[in-house]
């Protein structure tokens, strides 16, 4: 842009100076913005970013961790007699299991509508506190109905938990932004496997006359979750323009550096027109797929997991120890994975990449004998492998929020997707009985073909999405636009395009986008790969 002035509300000044904000705030970000431009550098950029990861970053992060933390604990409660105590025969055990994720399925059209009605900063505490409340009440069961109603409204109160993450990283990062911060809050799904682990080591020791051990594991991770409702209240904001954490001028640059993203402004009004494009486009239908599908094998390690791994021949404890280094690999993969998604730019071809070891994993452990303790290490190595199925969910949410713009749109989209995950979660132990114990072999014969299948539905996406670009050139082309954009939201430094399509890094001008357009009525939107 050179040395020129900019005007910034009729008067010139150099581009060094920030436009003045007025003390004001009663108008709001939204409406101060039409008369001012702003001014963003790298500095600025830089800054509002680490302000966010202090902020908003670390909440999702440590509410993510107790939603995967309070599921996990099923499967460690599992070697500590569970079953026996609340006396669950046959399939009951994997009813219990599939409970949760069928009530998130259920209650998914409502949780679309919620996500858009109602703010974040009241909708996350709500639920937060109602999945506390449910798993703490699940200490409290002795039976097969107790355990079923229990488990039912914690899968009723996490519904949204997954859908309203994936949508608040998309309102609070650029897209280049959002594969690593998807994977740090995701990548909880390992911590949490470790922490459940190492919580049922410690607490399983715990001698009472009055708690069996599950009981007590239970009971520590609700009341952790319950007493964290608050905390989300309290430092939670519901968008950008309202942060709390910025100044008054942050928050214009902050909605500045997230224009680029071409995923609209926030907006609390349900279209139902976005629902119809959600409805015929096999793009969203294709997300659902590739949702069902790593969430139906996530069983086999998450349900029964500590099962499988104690028949290779393994005591409870030295079982609960076991399944910490698989936490440890669940972590590593999940945020290697999205740095690589975020590196290469390749969100698909990332994801069949990590979608092989699985294959592998499985491979072996329905090969391998069982029985043979010379095989132990063989079987271990199997079953640490099968981690790498823990890359599919936040490379998919990040490639989602991407390539899905309008407020009604993106929640319609990620509630599908969330009751893909369920309705995988749900199927995925039924896969598997107790009559297959101790190896499991037809149950992992199944996730075997699951994640080869996997890798065909990624495959046909990302052809998919290559043919929807080509078809957004040619509507850019009729419209009297260059075929060809610069995408600055997959560009590391904010940049200025001019109307050559050429990048000037530092400088952004012009208001926030207010505009609710999904990415097929907007046709600057480039989708990514």
């Amino acid at each position: 842009m050179g040395n020129h002035d900019i005007e910034v509300g009729g008067d010139k000044k150099s581009p060094n100076m920030r436009p003045e904000i007025h003390p004001d705030t009663d108008k709001g970000v939204s409406e101060e913005v039409e008369n001012v431009t702003i001014i963003l550098t790298e500095e600025d950029n830089q800054r509002i970013k680490r302000k966010t990861d202090w902020t908003i970053l670390s909440l999702l992060t440590w509410i993510y961790f107790l939603q995967v933390l309070d599921k996990a604990v099923l499967g460690t409660g599992s070697v500590f007699n569970l079953q026996e105590d609340t006396h669950l025969t046959g399939s009951q055990y994997s009813l219990v299991a599939s409970i949760s994720p069928i009530a998130q399925l259920a209650w998914q059209p409502f949780s679309a509508w919620l996500i858009v009605k109602v703010p974040q900063r009241i909708l996350m505490p709500l639920l937060v506190f109602g999945w506390g409340t449910a798993q703490t009440c699940l200490a409290a069961c002795y039976n097969f109905g107790g355990m079923l109603a229990a488990r039912f409204f914690l899968g009723l109160f996490e519904a949204g938990c997954l859908p309203l993450f994936a949508i608040i990283t998309g309102q609070w990062y650029r897209r280049i932004e959002q594969p690593v911060r998807v994977s740090i809050w995701y990548s909880t799904n390992g911590l949490a496997t470790m922490a459940a682990s190492a919580l049922s080591y410690g607490l399983g020791h715990i001698p009472s006359n009055l708690l069996r051990p599950w009981q007590i594991i239970f009971l520590f991770v609700g009341l952790v979750t319950v007493v964290s409702a608050p905390l989300v209240y309290w430092k939670l904001d519901n968008d950008i323009t309202t942060a709390r954490f910025l100044t008054k001028e942050e928050r214009l640059q902050g909605a500045k550096r997230l224009r680029a993203n071409q995923t609209g402004a926030t907006s609390y009004e349900f279209k139902w027109s976005h629902v119809l494009e959600v409805a015929i486009e096999p793009k969203a239908w294709l997300w659902v797929a590739m949702a069902i599908l790593p969430n139906m094998g996530s069983a086999m390690t998450s349900i029964f997991g500590p099962l499988i791994v104690k028949g290779f021949g393994f005591d409870k404890f030295q079982t609960s120890l076991l399944n910490i280094p698989f936490g440890a690999v669940q972590t590593i993969v999940i945020v290697f994975s999205c740095w690589a998604s975020y590196k290469a730019k390749l969100k698909g071809v990332v994801l069949a990449g990590f979608m092989v070891p699985v294959i592998a994993g499985c491979a072996m452990l329905y090969a391998l004998d069982h029985t043979k303790a010379s095989n132990q290490g063989a079987l271990l190595a199997a079953y640490y492998l099968c981690a790498f199925l823990f890359s599919a969910n936040p490379i998919l949410l990040a490639w989602v929020v991407g390539n899905t713009a309008g407020a009604t749109k993106q929640s319609t989209t990620l509630a599908l997707y969330q009751a893909g995950v369920s309705a995988g979660a749900l199927s995925g132990p039924l896969l598997f009985s107790d009559d297959q114990a101790p190896n499991y072999r037809p149950g992992t014969r199944s996730v075997l073909i699951i994640f080869i299948v996997m890798i065909a539905c990624v495959l046909i996406q990302l052809a998919n999405l290559v043919l929807l670009n080509q078809l957004q050139k040619k509507k850019r082309v009729r419209n009297g636009k260059s075929a060809t954009l610069v995408d600055q939201s997959m560009m590391a430094a904010v940049t200025h395009a001019d109307e050559n399509g050429k990048g000037e890094e530092g400088v952004l001008v012009e208001g926030p986008d207010k505009s609710d357009l999904t990415d097929r009525q907007n046709d600057e939107f480039v989708y990514i790969y």
